[in-house]
């Protein structure tokens, strides 16, 4: 109920004209949403009880209350901003149904394009972590999201195979990242079917990169001519480990073990000039590592403006790509959590909410290290997101001072209980717990017998034995 002195505004506005998404709403304001939802052509034509702007931050809601049902994530949106804003009347949840629908009316075409207006580098020169001689260290890599097991999804996707005849558990949308490795910032995304190969959709972020960064990838991808060009032809210099079969010819050798090399071209293409860094790693600590060889392939041809062991030391941050997943596939998802939607639209719509939810996130805590001269490293990702979900449920609607409230004690909070410097350690590719001693589900599971009775239908009492 409204506390005393609270009254309706005296405007037309509804309620869900003030829902928001917290502190992480100055990430993305309504008026983004509202352009996103006006370049797409996404805006409704008739008042609705889910207008679009609504349902596009109830999909971001889905990434935050990952655990919660549909009804209540519609519930933690608005049940605070009816206190807070001093609306009387009441306002029916939505069902089920009724959401669904009005996802399926907006599509994942908002959701996209609010990524790709919001979502650009963070780190700024009070992060000096996430540069490398005024390089913005920028890394890609790929990953792969477990959708429902349904005939749309398996359709639209795709799964992967299994040693045995039959095909994994469940379709999966294959997906391809650009982030900046000191923030953990995800800038740029393409995303398909399970069979994309990830060269194919990396070229579509060739406009996400920009001269002045330093884009790392894995021999995965260094292994893609045409690939390393394009990124190249962006402005940004590269720093690409290459296959273990790729030709590099010696051309000639630097003073700091580096070397001048070539991209092997052809009658239509010719040879891309390139600097080669061969190294090992010497550490006990690491039997992963021994008597592996890495060849790095690099734009910067100058050894003088970017040192042979300072680069093979920078091509580790890649791996932070690694824990940025972490913290959307793990953090923010569940551990092992299939998606909710049931079509390939509304999975590319969910991905898209994680993926911006993650952003807004990791902007708050980039604030947070800048303000404190800290490392992000040091700013928990896991408190950062139960301050996030709190603020949601708190009510902190669109008001300007409500949020400039909030997010100072946001701020304060996460601020108050930092992360140890970060150190040293590894792990073995094992698990403590085996998996279950049940069968997987296989095909002939899937069309398991279905009952035709009732218990009470199809109970047969049998006579008593003679003695």
């Amino acid at each position: 109920m409204p506390r005393a002195g609270w009254v309706k505004p005296s405007d037309d506005q509804r309620l869900t004209d003030h829902v928001a998404l917290g502190v992480l709403t100055r990430t993305f304001p309504p008026s983004l949403v509202d352009a996103a939802i006006e370049a797409t052509n996404k805006a409704e034509k008739r008042s609705r009880l889910l207008p679009a702007r609504l349902v596009v931050y109830y999909v971001l809601a889905m990434a935050l209350f990952s655990d919660s049902s549909y009804e209540e994530v519609v519930r933690n949106l608005v049940e605070g901003l009816s206190y807070q804003s001093g609306w009387q009347a009441r306002w029916e949840v939505p069902t089920k149904g009724a959401i669904s629908l009005a996802r399926a009316r907006l599509g994942p075409e908002p959701l996209k394009e609010c990524f790709s207006r919001a979502c650009v580098p963070l780190a700024t020169e009070a992060t000096p972590a996430a540069f490398y001689r005024g390089w913005r260290l920028m890394a890609i890599d790929g990953t792969t999201f477990d959708v429902p097991d349904t005939p749309a999804n398996d359709e639209g996707f795709g799964r992967p195979g299994t040693k045995s005849e039959d095909r994994s558990a469940f379709p999966q949308l294959r997906l391809v990242g650009l982030a900046e490795c000191g923030t953990h910032a995800i800038t740029g995304v393409s995303t398909g079917a399970y069979s994309d190969g990830e060269n194919a959709l990396a070229a579509s972020l060739v406009d996400r990169v920009a001269p002045g960064m330093l884009v790392l990838a894995d021999r995965g991808f260094g292994g893609s001519y045409e690939l390393f060009g394009a990124f190249s032809a962006a402005g940004a210099e590269l720093c690409w480990r290459m296959k273990k079969n790729a030709v590099l010819p010696i051309k000639e050798r630097y003073d700091d073990g580096s070397f001048r090399s070539e991209l092997a071209g052809t009658n239509k293409r010719p040879a891309r000039e390139v600097r080669v860094v061969a190294y090992e790693m010497d550490d006990p600590g690491r039997p992963q590592a021994q008597e592996t060889t890495y060849r790095l392939a690099t734009t910067i041809l100058d050894p003088e403006a970017a040192p042979a062991d300072e680069l093979a030391a920078r091509y580790a941050e890649r791996w932070e790509f690694e824990t940025m997943l972490d913290e959307v596939k793990t953090h923010a998802r569940g551990k092992s959590v299939v998606l909710r939607s049931k079509d390939p639209e509304g999975v590319r719509q969910e991905v898209y909410g994680y993926l911006c939810t993650h952003y807004a996130i990791r902007a708050l805590m980039t604030e947070v290290a800048e303000h404190g001269g800290l490392d992000p490293d040091r700013v928990s990702f896991t408190r950062s997101l139960r301050a996030a979900r709190r603020s949601v449920r708190a009510g902190v609607g669109t008001s300007t001072t409500a949020m400039a409230e909030a997010s100072q004690m946001v701020v304060a909070e996460i601020s108050r209980e930092l992360l140890p410097e970060r150190r040293l350690r590894a792990a073995g590719r094992v698990v403590k717990r085996k998996m279950s001693n049940w069968g997987l589900k296989r095909a002939p599971q899937r069309d398991w017998p279905q009952p035709e009775r009732w218990p009470q239908d199809a109970v047969r009492v049998l006579p008593a034995p003679s003695s």
